[in-house]
C-alpha cells in the first residue's frame, strides 16, 4: 500500500497529539451540486457531509477541525503551509459559500473580544476579506486564548464554491502574516513549535501531530 509521509520541522521533536485529517474530492461535479442548491434555494442541502465515508481521490484536498469560541464552534479547515493565517466564515457574511457552511457566530460565544481591523488575502484560486476577531482556538489538544483570527465577510473564486473548507489554517512563518497577527503555532503554549503531516494512501489513516513527528512514520513503517 502506498505511504507517503511529509514532514514539517521547526524545531525539535517531542511528544504530540496526532490530529485526524479528512480528505475530500474536489470536482467539477461537486461544483455543479453547490450551483444546482443555490438555484433551487437549497443553501443547506449540499450533499457533502463530512460525516460521510471520505474517499480518497488523487490526495486532492485533506483537511482538519478547529474550534474557536465558547462554547466551541466546529470548523472544517484547509491546514496550509503556504499562508499563516486562520480565518473562518462569518455568520455575517452573505456570500454563497457562507450560506452552505459552517459560520462563526460571535454572538454565541462568551470569549470574544471584537478587533474590527480590515482583513483580507488573495490566494492564486481566489480571495477573502472581512475583519480580525479575537476568541479561543483550539486545534487537538492546543488551546490559545485570545487569538487573533479572520472573520470573513466576502468571498471571492471558485475553489470556495466547490471545496468543503469553513477556512484556512494557516502553518507558515509569522513574516507572511496578515497584519502581522501571531500563527497559531506561534501563540501556541507549546515549546516545541513542529508539526508533521501523515499522508496514507487509506484516508482514515491520515493524520497531523502537534507538536513533533511520529518516529515510526520517518521510513513510511506507520
Amino acid at each position: 500500500m502506498q505511504k507517503l509521509t511529509i514532514v514539517a520541522l521547526i524545531a525539535g521533536a517531542a511528544l504530540s497529539a496526532n490530529i485526524p485529517l479528512k480528505k475530500k474530492e474536489l470536482t467539477r461535479a461537486n461544483l455543479e451540486k453547490q450551483r444546482a442548491a443555490y438555484k433551487n434555494g437549497k443553501f443547506l442541502d449540499n450533499g457533502l457531509n463530512a460525516d460521510l465515508p471520505v474517499k480518497d481521490y488523487m490526495n486532492t484536498q485533506y483537511f482538519v477541525d478547529v474550534q474557536v469560541g465558547t462554547p466551541a464552534q466546529t470548523f472544517t479547515v484547509v491546514p496550509d503551509t503556504g499562508s499563516s493565517n486562520l480565518w473562518i466564515y462569518s455568520s455575517s457574511c452573505y456570500a454563497i459559500p457562507c450560506w452552505y457552511h459552517d459560520t462563526y457566530n460571535s454572538a454565541k460565544s462568551s470569549t470574544f473580544q471584537k478587533n474590527g481591523e480590515a482583513f483580507g488575502i488573495t490566494y492564486g484560486s481566489g480571495s477573502i476579506s472581512g475583519t480580525v476577531s479575537n476568541d479561543v482556538a483550539v486545534l487537538g489538544e492546543t488551546t490559545v486564548s485570545n487569538f487573533g483570527f479572520g472573520e470573513v465577510t466576502s468571498v471571492s473564486g471558485l475553489s470556495f464554491y466547490a471545496s468543503d473548507m469553513s477556512g484556512i489554517l494557516g502553518l507558515a512563518y509569522g513574516t507572511i502574516s496578515v497584519d502581522k497577527l501571531p500563527t497559531f503555532i506561534d501563540a501556541s503554549p507549546l515549546t516545541d513549535k513542529s508539526f508533521a503531516f501523515y499522508l496514507h494512501s487509506n484516508p482514515d489513516k491520515s493524520f497531523m501531530t502537534l507538536p513533533g513527528f511520529e518516529e515510526s512514520a520517518k521510513n513510511g513503517d506507520f
